[in-house]
């Protein structure tokens, strides 16, 4: 049974996408069968993989609403080993559609209980918020990965996080763990980044990736070109840094 992480922070700009494109991208170029389950409403993973949004006929969507098997909504990407379900417009008003759903919470959960074990990887790309979306990526997850931009203001939200990671596991999902925190968007000209890492590191001790991402210009392009920094700019300090994350990750899952 493949591994279900989401990638989660209600702070906007921190790197999620990024993160979420691009680990997606490294795992799948080490072998392994990977699935990026897009459900913000701005699907920015999915145009950031080169698909155009405005042509979906199946998104997750149409998984979560009207219970079209996740596995029709699945597509191919050009990176070989990467599968997509995508996010398209309609996913804007889905919140407010299935409060009044029968287990609302748990309906990407059982949408994937179909197909996970066909993907070592399922990778989750949350919106920048802690509502009904969000709830059901942690309720469907193993783990977390948490990115955190190296600025004072994302630090703020991190205890609004944590809680709701708590109550979704006391509730909802006994299983969700933190996986790991990912720090973003790194500069290394400021001292305001250096006290940031330390910070997150002491607040989430143990659990904090070596692996930091910088500030890098080619990960900002990579996205307008539809593709992920490994095929974009493989030896650019963003392409290395998110190799050496992956890599990370797969040795942390290896260890249990």
């Amino acid at each position: 049974m493949g591994e279900v992480y989401a990638i989660a922070n209600q702070k906007g700009g921190v790197g999620k996408t990024t993160t979420t494109v691009n680990v997606g991208a490294y795992l799948a170029a080490s072998g392994k069968k990977v699935l990026l389950v897009d459900i913000d409403p701005q699907g920015n993973a999915t145009s950031s993989l080169g698909i155009d949004k405005g042509a979906l006929t199946r998104s997750i969507y149409e998984v979560l609403i009207e219970n079209l098997p996740m596995a029709q909504a699945v597509m191919l990407t050009r990176r070989l080993g990467l599968d997509l379900v995508p996010a398209s417009a309609e996913l804007a008003g889905a919140e407010v559609e299935m409060v009044g759903l029968i287990s609302r919470e748990y309906r990407l959960q059982k949408a994937l209980a179909s197909i996970r074990d066909k993907y070592d990887w399922v990778l989750i790309d949350c919106p920048p918020s802690l509502g009904l979306l969000t709830v059901n990526a942690l309720t469907a997850a193993d783990g977390v990965l948490i990115p955190v931009q190296c600025e004072f203001l994302p630090l703020e939200g991190l205890s609004q996080l944590q809680h709701t990671i708590n109550l979704v596991r006391d509730h909802l999902n006994p299983r969700l763990t933190i996986r790991g925190v990912v720090l973003t968007m790194y500069d290394t000209r400021t001292n305001l980044a250096q006290q940031v890492v330390e910070e997150v590191r002491r607040f989430y001790a143990g659990r904090v990736f070596a692996t930091i991402i910088p500030r890098n210009v080619r990960l900002s392009e990579a996205p307008s070109y539809g593709e992920p920094i490994l095929d974009y700019a493989p030896t650019s300090s963003g392409g290395l840094a998110y190799r050496s994350l992956a890599n990370e990750i797969l040795a942390n899952a290896a260890r249990g």
